[in-house]
């Protein structure tokens, strides 16, 4: 186990279905983040205060495929600048705030899950290019998320690294099989596409606990540092292109005591990089920042070495 561990924060949309009463819409986080700023910060400021030490900008649902899809009156620097406002805001109420540093999600640019929609190589590509360089002076880093598919996952990977910034790789597993993508490709054919392009952290996120204890033994193997944050869903099937949030269902079984065990066993097999992805709460995160520092280990912020 190791004796510093990076502290993600938890799932942001989720926690909006929670505190929002606005109706479902396909750009769910990203609507809420422009008609209610203030619960996208209390968010953030809740994760802090809960012990996270990264904070995620609520960017993963921007790409120039969805606004341009779903809001088209608004601009993707409009978007990132919205998200950057309110992360900051709620990052500053904190009494946490010095301790914390802010990334930024690089996100399925078409749909999450569903590789038939995801562009090509060359497009992905140019698309996390822009997306990076019009973020890279305001976040110390970068995840690369919810990668379903190894075109896309590698244009991104090529992407961070061409434009010089820290950035993390995080695959999505099929819910039935550890050893393979949602897109049927194997995983550790994925990790050895990536690879080439020196990621800081190869990561598995938003599959259920049980599939990422599984993936990691793979990803462990790969030799750099690596970590986790799963989701808290029933089942990611009923979400197709163009679906709302609410189609999917929070686990009973999965409160903080439940999460953190998995959790413990990830640091077991060696995770560096923990934390939470949709249906993880400021209660999830609170559970393993006080598991860490009963056991006498450091949270970092940093999600490189």
């Amino acid at each position: 186990m190791s004796p510093t561990v990076t502290l993600l924060d938890g799932g942001l949309g989720q926690e909006l279905i929670k505190r929002s009463s606005a109706p479902p819409h396909p750009l769910w986080a990203t609507q809420v983040m422009i008609d209610e700023p203030h619960l996208v910060s209390e968010i953030h400021r809740d994760f802090c205060d809960a012990g996270a030490r990264v904070i995620c900008l609520n960017t993963y649902a921007v790409s120039r495929h969805r606004l341009a899809t779903y809001a088209p009156e608004k601009s993707l620097q409009e978007v990132l600048d919205a998200a950057l406002a309110a992360a900051d805001a709620g990052i500053a109420s904190s009494p946490s705030a010095s301790e914390v540093s802010t990334v930024a999600s690089l996100p399925p640019l078409n749909a999450s899950y569903d590789h038939t929609v995801a562009p090509d190589f060359e497009s992905a590509y140019a698309q996390y290019r822009e997306l990076i360089s019009l973020q890279k002076t305001t976040v110390s880093a970068f995840l690369l998320e919810t990668m379903s598919n190894i075109a896309e996952a590698t244009a991104g990977a090529k992407a961070i690294r061409d434009e010089g910034v820290v950035g993390a790789v995080a695959f999505t597993l099929s819910d039935r099989d550890a050893t393979k993508l949602r897109s049927g490709e194997p995983l550790d054919a994925a990790i050895d596409a990536v690879l080439p392009h020196t990621p800081d952290a190869i990561l598995i996120n938003c599959s259920t606990p049980e599939i990422v204890t599984e993936g990691l033994k793979i990803v462990a193997k790969s030799g750099i540092k690596f970590g986790a944050y799963a989701n808290g869903f029933v089942s990611v099937d009923a979400l197709v292109p163009g679906s709302t949030v609410d189609r999917l269902a929070e686990r009973k079984d999965l409160g903080p005591d439940e999460y953190l065990e998995f959790v413990k066993s990830w640091l077991e097999i060696g995770a560096e990089i923990v934390g939470g992805c949709c249906e993880i709460g400021p209660a999830h995160i609170k559970a393993i920042s006080t598991y860490l520092a009963s056991e006498g280990i450091t949270t970092s912020r940093n999600i490189g070495s």
